[in-house]
């Protein structure tokens, strides 16, 4: 037997070249320091919750924890078929659209290779990026947009993958559907443009696509959409979120994913929350009604409130300075919103829209914040 060389010995085992490079994702804060029940505005949640079937379903299946769940979730890809009209061997489930976006990245690119997304794209596609070893490129946006000629020119030959957000977090902007037929038809066939559509449930724009109908068309094999539960259906801790594409890419993901990837109480939920209709009405509305508000109060105080169609409102102070002062007197008042530093936001926090009486006492500090300057 081969003795490993004295300059071996002592050394510890290496990651890959670029890991330590990653800096964790942070989730939005739930807690402060010193206060018992802190209101979270920082992750995007529904702040009515779940509906009242996913919760009955998810009780329920607690009566089978000792057995594995149906790795090919079977029953709820054939729902997402019926309620979508689409084919169901070309969905497939994961923990969350997160678990989507990181296989697709690894699946598709790997060192050498670039992966592409908008200036103020979502975080985790990043880290997707460099994970799989590849460099993420970012495209410039226009008035916290998505901007199509600035994605399109950013394209080159080592591009793999593009993803899109649409409405984008944080800045809840979308791109209509001419933009995105435009997009996608000036990127070669061979890259992979992925829309992620996590808030796409709380539109009501009639020149907005979520890109399922661009993907079911004839010959269309390089798109790839993602949904997720986590946001108006509220069921964020149950990690559930599903994709529709071509099916070599399907394929891809299922060879990649874990074998019992989605656990069963989340799959009974899911099932239950699709098809409660009524409540995702009552979310939608309440939401459009905290939208509303936010950016009437904000245009009162002379905050930018970016125009967003998500379930949150990305407030624009005068300068970082004072953005971290409106953030500290929102945290002495019990309120916690989402800094945008990591997304070169500094001047900028997310509040996500919370109950009725949350939103007002967020925009209330703010006025005797911003009146005692």
């Amino acid at each position: 037997m081969t003795k490993p060389a004295a300059e071996t010995m002592n050394r510890a085992p290496e990651p890959r070249a670029g890991i330590e490079a990653i800096t964790p994702y942070k989730g939005g804060e739930s807690a402060i320091e010193g206060q018992a029940a802190p209101v979270k505005l920082s992750s995007n949640e529904n702040p009515l919750g779940c509906s009242p079937a996913a919760r009955a379903a998810l009780i329920e299946s607690a009566e089978r924890l000792a057995l594995y769940p149906d790795g090919a979730a079977a029953e709820l890809r054939e729902a997402l078929a019926r309620a979508h009209a689409l084919d169901v061997e070309r969905i497939a489930c994961g923990s969350g659209s997160d678990e989507l976006i990181q296989i697709l990245a690894r699946g598709y690119a790997g060192p050498g290779d670039e992966i592409l997304f908008s200036q103020y794209g979502f975080l985790s596609y990043r880290l997707a990026a460099m994970q799989a070893g590849a460099t993420p490129v970012t495209a410039p946006e226009r008035e916290y947009r998505t901007d199509v000629d600035a994605m399109l020119a950013a394209v080159t030959p080592r591009t793999k993958i593009v993803y899109v957000a649409n409405p984008n977090n944080p800045t809840g902007s979308y791109l209509p559907g001419a933009e995105l037929r435009r997009l996608h038809a000036g990127l070669r066939p061979d890259i992979l443009l992925v829309i992620d559509c996590a808030y796409t449930e709380y539109l009501d724009k009639p020149d907005y696509e979520d890109g399922l109908a661009l993907a079911r068309e004839d010959g269309q094999d390089n798109i790839v959409t993602l949904r997720t539960f986590s946001k108006i259906y509220g069921l964020a801790a149950c990690r559930i979120g599903w994709c529709f594409g071509p099916a070599r890419v399907i394929g891809v993901i299922n060879r990649m994913r874990g074998p019992f990837n989605v656990n069963a109480p989340a799959l009974a939920a899911a099932h239950a929350a699709l098809g409660d209709a009524d409540f995702l009405a009552q979310s939608k509305a309440h939401n459009a009604e905290g939208l509303a508000f936010f950016n009437a109060e904000a245009e009162r105080l002379g905050v930018l409130a970016t125009p967003s169609v998500g379930n949150f409102v990305l407030l624009r102070f005068a300068d970082a300075q004072i953005c971290q002062g409106a953030d500290a007197a929102l945290r002495a008042a019990g309120l916690i919103l989402r800094g945008m530093q990591p997304y070169g936001l500094p001047d900028c926090l997310r509040a996500s829209v919370g109950l009725e009486a949350d939103n007002k006492r967020v925009m209330d500090v703010l006025a005797s914040f911003l009146s005692a300057r």
